[in-house]
């Protein structure tokens, strides 16, 4: 019995070291998603040197988190711990995205292919509001470019057709990408025809005008 308290004491210290490190991550992972959050609400207010300051400070947090569960697999593969790296996928992205940058891929990032695919889509939603923001002050070539890539975005997600202990939840997010797509493509075309409707009228107002 002798052995058994030793093998006992042995077990409840490796016990309280995941458990430091599980408090640890899920602390990390909770600064990183504010750090995200902030980064993509920079974003859309156009603060574009500020944002590029977040996506560092998001990096540095990511690695940080990510090396203090790297011993232990169950805490890397947590939820809270991808949650986490796949909000950081989605401001790299959404960022690359409104910059009209090339796209960081999952080695770039250091993340899960699954990850960085939620993350992807969750940009592709992003999209629609930096969309919307466009619309309000008239149509541009801006907002046929962002809905291209949120078509493409989709055309390419809804191929992986594996199971969600494979995706990660990813059939779910597609779902909600193609939802937002058809919302914002008809957003779209409604703020294009009238955009043509004022452009006509403004044109029938001139030879009124020079009629007179």
């Amino acid at each position: 019995m002798d052995k058994l308290e030793q093998i006992a004491d042995e077990i409840r210290a490796e016990f309280e070291e995941i458990n430091s490190a599980r408090d640890q991550a899920y602390q990390r992972s909770r600064q990183l998603t504010r750090i995200c959050a902030r980064t993509i609400r920079a974003i859309h207010r156009e603060e574009w040197e500020l944002a590029h300051q977040l996506m560092g400070e998001a990096t540095a947090a990511a690695e940080a988190m990510v090396a203090g569960v790297e011993s232990y697999p169950a805490l890397y593969y947590a939820g809270y711990t991808q949650d986490a790296l796949k909000e950081y996928v989605e401001a790299n992205l959404t960022y690359a995205l409104v910059r009209d940058e090339p796209l960081p891929g999952p080695e770039a990032l250091a993340v899960e292919d699954n990850t960085y695919l939620n993350g992807l889509a969750e940009a592709a939603t992003e999209l629609r509001r930096r969309i919307l923001d466009i619309i309000r002050h008239g149509h541009d070539e801006e907002v046929e470019r962002l809905l291209d890539n949120m078509d493409e975005i989709y055309s390419i997600l809804v191929t992986f057709d594996f199971s969600d202990s494979i995706t990660g939840g990813l059939r779910r997010r597609t779902d909600v990408v193609r939802s937002v797509l058809e919302r914002t493509r008809g957003d779209v075309t409604t703020s294009l025809r009238q955009t043509e409707l004022e452009n006509a009228l403004e044109a029938v107002a001139k030879k009124l005008e020079l009629g007179d």
